[in-house]
């Protein structure tokens, strides 16, 4: 029941004579078991005990003077193991917390990592407030003990100050130093954290611009730096600086993020070498998109300088050749006017001499970074005309000349060509043009430089042989498609633009308001994939002659809009015939007949090209191209064919692509069912004209033309046609070789078909005989 290390116990009998007695008696039983243990005193009163133990050892209950009270112990001795756990449990929970922040894996998206630091703050704040709370607990417990003061205690005394007030003020120590080493920790992980967070932020802008950037990069790679016409080089530079817009904002994006590393870095973020090295690559990727959008702006730019340069020169050409063509021959025989236009010819040489002398190595020199292949054959082209053009200002001077000096008889004024010349051959190869030294331009109509230029350069060249021939065509190919283009322009701009001039509505019959697209049909399609792309590619193959062929396989789908013009021919032809007599539209109808009439000059050139070309390359091609050309020209004549068809009821594009149409006698037969007297007593045959399509054959018979002139006009009376998924063919038939025989639906009906020659029979049999091996795959 006692504590141990007891060495001596001390017995107050009571007072009174009834407890001492009974103490007494309790004390002789259990007198054996103390006297085993320990020495055991017996005292009559208190003042026997103050033999053995000083008063201020005592408490006043026993005559000392020592103030204790033992319920107050008891409060503070349990309030100090109680502060004493809370400390321990405050050391277990800072401990949990450094564990927690040590060993957590952090997410891979920006949100959740600050909601992460957001609760770690919160319950760090939190242990913050229970350190104060456990801390203004222990300072409370502490002031409740008296300190012994150090000024008048001695040393022994100090050493025996009171041992709750030394535990008290052990364990508030230990929760400072607690608390200092807790802050110092989140101080750091706070610390890494934030900066963690701002590394993640960098590197998601760095991977977000520098992906940009690639994305551009990739962009600009496809802009081409170059370009074959002065508008083609203009719209990409205008597209190159619409694309150097977007680079500098993504450049200064790069910028913005650059300058957060540097910041970053400034404040020894931990991954100071990652940043500093995305910075240097961000910078780099900004420095070389920018240097490559600088570098095609400058190729761009010379190349236009270039092209302008050919324009002005090209430009002068053509004032060149405007001036002699308008030069008044008959005014031109006396001596006054020879001198005033041989003046005339010298101050513009004089003025012009700047393009007229340009020299083509200096272009090479100058130009030689952005020099394409298309562009030395421009340039080429080029040189070729201003020589044309010397040559032909020299014969003018020295025919002019020779009027002022030998007083000749008047030069005979030269006949204008006729609208239709014809088309036996090309003036251009005409044998009485060999004589150069006596040739002279001395006609009144305005004729284009080119013309010139190509004669007087196939004058000098016409005994080169076939290469020489070959050229000769080549250049009338090239300089005829730019008239073809310049007279396309000239329909555009003075009649199909005039129509919506509010000016012009006087002049205009009201039948021609908003009916424009009618009349010029797709012509401005036409004229846009003529100025824009194929006059480049033939300009393209001035200098080598067998692309000329690939120039046309090339491009031999764009040529199927002729196609749509042809077909809107006759309703533009009836409209125009409509309005002919309107000042307005005087000579409109010959315009209107260029597109075709150039469709079939270029199967005309390009068998004038073959004949040259027979052991050169490309002549595959060539030969492809004129094949190409002759079966558009056979597809328009087809669909011009076709549009005339009247009394179908149905859609006839549904029945696929025209394949062949042509005249000829048909007779027909029944195999099955009941005999028609007509059928048997026709033996005269009928005249039938037919159109094989993909899908059918259609029977139609031939209205009569009637009219004069332009009102000639053909229709086809639709009578009935054949599905081709039911059509059989017999390629023999006795008595004549021009016949085949076609049955439909298992012979139920039979038609004998008579072409006008065995040829056009074998032609219409092969089609028919594709179309149903076709459909047997």
């Amino acid at each position: 029941s006692f504590p141990g290390n007891l060495h001596l116990v001390m017995v107050l009998r009571p007072t009174g004579f009834f407890q001492r007695t009974f103490t007494d008696i309790g004390f002789r039983f259990s007198q054996e078991d103390f006297l085993l243990k320990l020495p055991v005193v017996m005292l009559s009163s208190v003042s026997d005990l103050l033999t053995y133990i000083d008063e201020q050892q005592l408490t006043p209950e026993f005559g000392g003077t020592l103030e204790y009270c033992h319920s107050e112990w008891v409060i503070f001795r349990t309030a100090i193991e109680s502060f004493a756990l809370t400390v321990k449990e405050i050391a277990q929970m800072l401990q949990s917390f450094g564990t927690e922040l040590a060993e957590t894996e952090l997410p891979d998206d920006m949100y959740s990592i600050e909601r992460i630091l957001a609760l770690r703050t919160e319950k760090y704040y939190q242990l913050k407030e229970d350190i104060t709370a456990v801390t203004k607990e222990g300072n409370l417990l502490l002031s409740s003990f008296e300190e012994p003061d150090a000024g008048e205690c001695s040393q022994d005394q100090h050493r025996e100050r009171p041992g709750d007030w030394e535990t008290v003020n052990r364990l508030l120590g230990q929760l400072r130093e607690m608390e200092t080493a807790f802050d110092g920790f989140w101080e750091k992980h706070q610390l890494k954290m934030e900066q963690y967070l701002q590394l993640w932020k960098f590197e998601q802008s760095f991977q977000e611009v520098k992906s940009a950037i690639e994305f551009l990069m990739g962009q600009q790679a496809e802009l081409p730096d170059t370009g074959d016409s002065v508008p083609q080089v203009k719209q990409r530079l205008k597209d190159l600086g619409h694309f150097d817009g977007m680079a500098q904002d993504l450049i200064g994006k790069a910028q913005v993020v650059i300058l957060h590393g540097h910041q970053l870095a400034a404040n020894h973020h931990y991954a100071l070498n990652l940043i500093c090295q995305q910075c240097n690559e961000l910078r780099h990727h900004s420095d070389v998109l920018s240097d490559e959008i600088k570098r095609k702006q400058m190729r761009l730019q010379k190349t236009l300088d270039l092209h302008t340069r050919l324009q002005q020169a090209l430009q002068c050409c053509d004032e060149g050749a405007y001036l002699l063509a308008n030069q008044q021959m008959d005014k031109c025989q006396s001596k006054e006017g020879a001198q005033k236009a041989l003046q005339d010819i010298e101050r513009f040489l004089e003025s012009s001499s700047a393009y007229l002398n340009y020299d083509p190595q200096a272009l090479h020199y100058d130009f030689e970074s952005v020099l394409t292949s298309e562009l030395k054959c421009q340039i080429q082209s080029v040189q070729v005309k201003l020589e044309n053009v010397r040559s032909m200002f020299e014969n003018r001077q020295s025919c002019f000349k020779k009027l002022l000096d030998k007083h000749v008889r008047p030069v005979q004024l030269v006949a204008p060509r006729p609208e239709h010349p014809p088309r036996s051959k090309s003036p251009l190869f005409s044998p009485k043009h060999d004589d150069t030294s006596s040739f002279c331009f001395c006609v009144q109509l305005p004729i284009p430089l080119w013309r010139m230029g190509l004669v007087a350069w196939c004058h000098t060249n016409s005994n080169s042989g076939s290469t020489s021939g070959s050229c000769h065509v080549i250049n009338e190919l090239i300089e005829t498609e730019r008239v073809y283009v310049e007279e396309l322009f000239t329909v555009l701009t003075g009649y199909r633009a005039e129509m919506d001039n509010p000016a012009m509505l006087i002049l205009m019959p009201p039948v021609l308001r908003n009916r424009k697209d009618v009349l010029f049909g797709n012509m401005p399609e036409i004229y846009d994939f003529h100025n824009k792309i194929f006059l480049h590619s033939l300009e393209s193959c001035l200098g080598a002659p067998e692309r000329v062929g690939f120039c046309f396989l090339d491009r031999r789908e764009d040529f199927q809009m002729y196609e749509k013009y042809c077909q809107n021919k006759p309703r533009s032809e009836s409209l125009w015939r409509q309005c002919s007599e309107s000042t307005f539209f005087q000579g409109l109808d010959s315009y209107l007949l260029k597109p075709v009439q150039r469709l079939t000059k270029y199967q005309l050139l390009l068998k004038e090209l073959l004949k040259y070309s027979t052991s050169c390359d490309g002549v595959q091609e060539l030969q492809e191209a004129l094949v190409a050309m002759l079966d558009l020209l056979k597809s328009v004549n087809d669909s011009m064919h076709q549009i005339s068809i009247t009394g179908y009821d149905g859609d006839l594009s549904e029945l696929g692509k025209v394949l062949m149409q042509g005249s000829f006698s048909v007779w027909t037969g029944h195999r099955k069912g009941p005999t028609k007297m007509k059928d048997l007593a026709r033996f005269k045959p009928m005249q039938r004209h037919l159109f094989l399509y993909e899908k059918a054959l259609v029977f139609c018979k031939k209205r009569e033309e009637h009219g004069d002139g332009y009102d000639k006009t053909s229709s086809y009376s639709f009578k009935h046609f054949l599905k081709m998924n039911a059509v059989g063919i017999t390629e023999n038939v006795k008595g004549d070789h021009r016949k085949f025989e076609i049955w439909y639906s298992g012979r139920e009906e039979v038609y004998v078909v008579q072409a006008q020659t065995v040829d056009l029979k074998m032609a219409w049999l092969n089609e028919i005989r594709k179309i149903l091996f076709k459909q047997q795959e």
